[in-house]
């Protein structure tokens, strides 16, 4: 049966579609080129699974509300190590409704597709960001939250009912809120809410729901790499999902991280282990994947592992810090090393 792999999601845009969104206007035979680049160089490189890299959203965490009227531009703001921010819009009004469902993004990729397509979403605990703390008039906190919940699950069934292979909740947040509240008050909100999510689909449904964890990974560098994992991973593992994907190539300390894992995962679910790092420039050799793997295999059941990438490689539409070249050889590397180290444990 081998060990699954799986990309997390974003891939560097080409230049054409980089010129063609600098000169704005009409993009969306840029995004459709760049969407068939993007599986066909996939399907070549020998990944099981794919995506269509996200070429079409403006960000991983913006797509439901790009062209939403009741937004303005100056909402939570997110430093990263290296010292640049990113900040997310301010909701004005509501009611709060998505603009664009994934499972658009998700049917123009199963166009092009030769094999099973995986659908990255936003968790719900992201967009609750976009809620002012000092409120809306006439729009109260608690029906924002209701409005955001019954969004959530429509985008995430809609994915579903389309035939996705898997529907992967980005929860980098999770990791940040560590950061934001030491406590893990923030945190424990956010998983009530996901759960919120995820307690209406049925145990066959979220066999095929994900959720993602990193420190983020934006312009070569993170927002929370020196947050400790172990504040994290027993709360993300109380979301009720069937599978998680964690950042562990970039990790300090993996062998700690591992074990952590393997005290925590739930009886009935899948981890992915981040076995490549797309904010390091230097490209994994499939040996060094291999190796990851067969580490990771000492601590878990080989039956209950997969491997993915630590995190999407340009996560946001203008990230240039990592070339589209680089980014397939890292993916070439995870496929070829993961394919080895199944076959080193006769799998």
């Amino acid at each position: 049966m081998g060990i699954p792999t799986e990309p997390i999601g974003s891939i560097p845009r080409p230049s054409e579609l980089l010129a063609a969104l600098a000169a704005g206007g009409d993009t969306t035979a840029a995004q459709d080129g760049a969407v068939t680049d993007t599986i066909r160089r996939l399907e070549e490189i020998g990944s099981p699974v794919v995506t269509d890299g996200e070429q079409s959203k403006p960000s991983f965490a913006t797509y439901p509300v790009a062209g939403l009227a009741a937004l303005a531009p100056d909402g939570a703001v997110i430093p990263f190590a290296d010292g640049h921010t990113r900040q997310l819009p301010r909701l004005t009004g509501g009611p709060f409704q998505y603009q664009r469902k994934a499972s658009e993004y998700l049917r123009a990729a199963q166009r092009t597709a030769t094999v099973p397509v995986k659908q990255a979403v936003i968790a719900p605990s992201a967009l609750s960001l976009l809620y002012p703390a000092d409120g809306i008039a006439g729009y109260p906190r608690e029906q924002f939250l209701n409005d955001l919940v019954d969004e959530a699950e429509a985008d995430i069934r809609g994915c579903l009912d389309a035939g996705a292979h898997v529907v992967q909740l980005d929860f980098t947040e999770g990791r940040l809120s560590l950061k934001l509240d030491p406590s893990g008050g923030l945190l424990d909100d956010f998983v009530a809410l996901n759960n919120r999510v995820l307690e209406r689909f049925s145990a066959e449904e979220r066999a095929r729901i994900g959720v993602h964890t990193c420190p983020g990974g934006d312009q070569d560098s993170t927002h929370s790499l020196d947050v400790d994992y172990a504040g994290l991973l027993p709360r993300l593992f109380q979301l009720k999902a069937g599978n998680f994907y964690v950042q562990l190539a970039s990790e300090p300390d993996q062998d700690r991280t591992l074990s952590v894992i393997a005290s925590e995962l739930p009886p009935d679910a899948r981890v992915f282990i981040g076995v490549t790092d797309p904010i390091d420039p230097v490209v994994e050799t499939p040996d060094q994947v291999r190796d990851r793997v067969l580490a990771a295999a000492r601590h878990l059941p080989a039956d209950r592992l997969g491997t993915c990438d630590d995190c999407g490689f340009s996560p946001f539409a203008d990230d240039t810090s990592t070339s589209r070249d680089t980014a397939f050889a890292k993916i070439r590397a995870r496929v070829e090393g993961t394919a080895m180290a199944a076959a080193e444990l006769g799998l």
